[in-house]
């Protein structure tokens, strides 16, 4: 993932999903060990020019509380709250990247 702040955006979002951070020694960063996460790590690396169009590609997170409101505390955006159409949060993270977040499923 392109990032104004590679080490900072691991670090928030590896608050966000669990894991651990790591850097290499060209600015990159990333995220590993994040539980129940779908790949092995997610990379970070430098990109000199900041976000400007939504993303094409967007990532979503089950939340483990009923709303959003510590991913907010921590620095995500709310762009989008649930409403008829639709059951889940679009948020944003610190660097504006646009990601879905939905609320605990009930149990049976």
């Amino acid at each position: 993932m392109d990032s104004a702040d590679p080490a900072a955006q691991a670090a928030w979002w590896a608050g966000v999903v669990g894991g651990q951070v790591g850097g290499g020694g060209e600015g990159s960063a990333w995220v590993t060990g994040a539980t129940g996460f779908p790949w092995q790590s997610w990379i970070f690396d430098p990109a000199p020019e900041r976000k400007r169009v939504k993303n094409r590609v967007h990532w979503d997170v089950d939340l483990t509380d009923p709303d959003p409101g510590a991913l907010i505390a921590a620095g995500a955006v709310l762009l989008r709250e649930p409403d008829d159409r639709v059951g889940w949060w679009v948020l944003a993270d610190p660097e504006g990247n646009e990601f879905c977040a939905f609320p605990p499923r009930p149990t049976q």
